[in-house]
């Protein structure tokens, strides 16, 4: 057993209904709690899902956590075992070069369109977050600042204002975040501090709306962290 599932088993990490942010359920609580559990490595790529002990964790049933399940599937992060419960997807050198390629291509698109279409209420939101992030950044705090940084991604996706370009990155991203998330726990502190450089320019292009720029911007992030990702096997 490996440590992360010794830990696992030893405490109890439940989702308890008063936790429950306002306006959302217990089963999105426990379906983000599940998602950063894999997504953050604490199971390999290729691993079978402990069901028992995840129920445990959680302080669950079986029956909400397949459903937790079905919809990481969905989303490309584990595979569904038919009568063999689930495992963590796994993904090749030639995989994640050909979805970040692609994910870098659709925020590209997304940061042009943005530039058009943005108001200054959205801007002031994602330089809110981008403070954020940076306070997260200064604590080394990993997590908090995954998550800050995937919000920013999304809001400029979302300002682009494309429900074609919105679906179509939303069906990919879950393939790749715990790519992504691999590529920033990669970061020494000169790498990290140059991602943050480009957060900084990204924002700067945004705030201008200077559309080629921030979508060259967007794509050589995009790169940048590929390259991170696989220097970090």
């Amino acid at each position: 057993m490996t440590d992360a599932l010794l830990d696992m088993a030893g405490e109890q990490a439940t989702v308890p209904a008063g936790c429950v942010k306002a306006g959302t359920s217990l089963h999105d609580e426990l379906l983000a709690a599940l998602r950063d559990f894999i997504v953050e490595g604490n199971l390999a790529d290729g691993a079978r899902i402990p069901e028992r002990l995840l129920c445990e964790r959680f302080q669950i049933s079986r029956t909400p956590l397949r459903e937790a399940l079905k919809v990481l599937a969905a989303e490309g992060l584990i595979e569904l075992l038919p009568n063999r419960g689930a495992r963590v997807r796994e993904m090749s050198d030639n995989d994640v070069r050909d979805l970040f390629d692609v994910m870098g291509g659709l925020e590209a698109l997304a940061g042009r369109l943005a530039c058009e279409r943005i108001s200054e209420a959205e801007i002031a939101r994602i330089e809110q977050m981008h403070h954020e992030m940076y306070r997260f950044y200064l604590r080394r705090d990993m997590h908090g600042y995954f998550h800050a940084n995937q919000a920013i991604h999304q809001m400029i996706v979302t300002a682009a204002g494309n429900a074609v370009l919105s679906s179509t990155y939303a069906s990919l991203s879950g393939r790749i975040r715990r790519v992504r998330y691999s590529a920033n726990m990669a970061k020494d502190r000169d790498r990290w501090g140059e991602a943050m450089r480009e957060h900084e320019a990204i924002l700067d292009a945004l705030r201008r709306r200077a559309g080629s720029e921030l979508s060259d911007l967007l794509f050589l992030h995009l790169r940048n962290k590929r390259k991170a990702a696989q220097a970090n096997p």
